[in-house]
């Protein structure tokens, strides 16, 4: 986890620092040549590498805030798991849960609802106020607890 911190804090995003929305999205796409896709697809999302080029797909009927998490996510895969040549594939929801499917719902969590606002706000507002899903609150929270993040 500290080497994925220490990535973290060379994209110069303020991940975990503050919450992370579209614009933040697109603009990190756009710093590291990555093209976005938004169709109507059977799954939420994948990223992936064709001959060194990096592309992220997401369904266009998404709603807020899963179109937003799904979005990191994919971004996640190609910052922490990007291979270094030949083709690979990342879909956001397809099969077990692996290492890396984790890893990169760490990274949506902490885009989406990043440590200061963990440590200001109560689960009950973000879910009644802000109108996050109880499952990302939880989830957030099980990362601040395990992880001091």
């Amino acid at each position: 986890m500290l080497s994925l911190l220490k990535k973290l804090e060379k994209i110069g995003c303020k991940w975990n620092e503050k919450e992370l929305n579209e614009i933040d999205f697109y603009r990190l796409c756009k710093r590291h040549k990555i093209t976005v896709i938004e169709m109507p697809i059977r799954v939420s999302g994948f990223y992936y590498s064709v001959l060194g080029r990096h592309y992220i797909a997401i369904n266009s009927r998404l709603k807020q805030p899963k179109k937003l998490f799904v979005m990191f996510h994919e971004f996640a895969h190609f910052l922490m798991h990007a291979p270094d040549q030949g083709v690979t594939a990342s879909f956001h929801g397809i099969g077990g849960k692996t290492r890396k499917e984790s890893e990169a719902d760490v990274f949506a969590a902490c885009a989406l609802v990043p440590r200061t606002v963990i440590e200001s706000r109560t689960a009950q507002e973000l879910i009644e106020e802000d109108g996050l899903p109880a499952s990302l609150v939880a989830e957030r929270l099980k990362i601040y607890r395990l992880h001091g993040f």
